[in-house]
């Protein structure tokens, strides 16, 4: 399969007081059409940041990410935004949840973003079910237990049905067993729809589910 995401010569630098702190340095990688790649590394050596830059989160100082051929940041903000609502989903450590709506209400906001609103709330209820949560249907994140949560975003992450799925440290917030449940519930749905899967992780035993393995260090893929 062709790559569905490229990035040349990713620089990212981040100002610290007056010291300049570069964290990618020339980063270059090619995503397949739906495999699942899992990114490593070391607390603090840039996982997150590379993730944030393919997934149109965050510029990069220099180089290019494209999508399908298109170039990400030559896009307007609008268009990029665009884009990232409808084909990327993401999970973070921390479930970013808003506290204020119920779960279903959650998992739909993607489709809302979009505009997609006819019988997003039906989706979302579905996909809840799909991660085992059927009977959490109604429930606020903070009624939840933080598999719990995580399994949420995993549904939302899938809402618009989108191109790719970026998942940073997934289960770095969940002890072992949670965490082992909330994978399997990721790579099923991931697998059953045929989804591209990025992931950083700092566990081998978490990048070992995926079908490729890069190493990030000193702010270079090895």
């Amino acid at each position: 399969m062709g790559a569905i995401l490229t990035a040349e010569n990713i620089e990212r630098i981040y100002r610290v007081g007056k010291t300049d702190l570069p964290v990618l340095k020339g980063v270059s990688l090619e995503v397949n059409l739906g495999e699942t790649l899992a990114v490593m590394g070391e607390s603090g050596s840039g996982k997150s940041t590379l993730l944030h830059v393919l997934g149109g989160l965050d510029k990069p100082k220099s180089g290019k990410v494209q999508f399908n051929g298109q170039s990400v940041y030559d896009m307007s903000q609008a268009r990029l935004a665009r884009f990232r609502s409808a084909n990327v989903g993401y999970v973070f450590q921390s479930f970013h949840l808003l506290p204020e709506l119920d779960i279903v209400e959650n998992v739909a906001l993607p489709a809302m973003a979009t505009g997609s609103r006819k019988d997003a709330k039906v989706r979302a209820t579905e996909l809840l079910s799909e991660v085992g949560l059927a009977e959490r249907v109604g429930h606020r994140p903070q009624e939840l237990s933080g598999g719990e949560q995580q399994r949420v975003a995993i549904a939302r992450a899938l809402m618009n049905e989108p191109d790719i799925i970026f998942a940073d440290e997934p289960t770095g917030n969940l002890d072992s067993k949670t965490g082992e449940k909330v994978l399997n519930y990721l790579f099923q749905l991931i697998e059953a729809r045929r989804h591209t899967l990025v992931l950083v992780t700092h566990s081998q035993e978490v990048a070992s589910r995926c079908s490729r393995e890069l190493f990030l260090k000193d702010g270079l893929l090895i």
